[in-house]
C-alpha cells in the first residue's frame, strides 16, 4: 500500500487571522514579488480555486497560472483576488533608522 501525500499548503497550519496576516505581510515584504503571489495562491487553494475563480470572474486555469509564481498578474487581478480572499493591502510609510 503506497503512502498518499498532498501538496504542502502553509495555510493548513495557520489558524488565527493574525498568523495569516503575518505570513502574508512577510511574503509581501519580500524583495521577490513572486513570493507574495505564491502566498496568495496558497490562500486561494485553501478557500477553493473554483470558488475564487467564480467570485472574481476570472478563468480558473488562468488563476492557477497567475498565482503559480510563473505568471505575472496585473494589479487589477491581484485586487480582485485579495478582495475575494478577505485580504486588505495597506500602504504605509517605511520607517528607517
Amino acid at each position: 500500500m503506497a503512502n498518499q501525500t498532498t501538496p504542502y499548503n502553509p495555510f493548513d497550519y495557520l489558524e488565527s487571522k493574525e498568523e495569516i496576516n503575518e505570513y502574508l505581510n512577510n511574503a509581501f515584504m519580500d524583495d521577490d514579488p513572486r513570493i507574495f503571489i505564491v502566498a496568495l495562491g496558497y490562500l486561494a487553494r485553501k478557500k477553493g480555486m473554483a470558488q475564487v475563480a467564480k467570485e472574481t470572474g476570472l478563468n480558473r486555469e488562468s488563476l492557477y497560472k497567475s498565482l503559480s509564481g510563473d505568471g505575472n498578474p496585473g494589479f487589477a487581478t491581484i485586487k480582485k483576488i485579495t478582495k475575494v480572499l478577505g485580504v486588505n493591502l495597506v500602504a504605509q510609510p517605511e520607517y528607517t533608522h
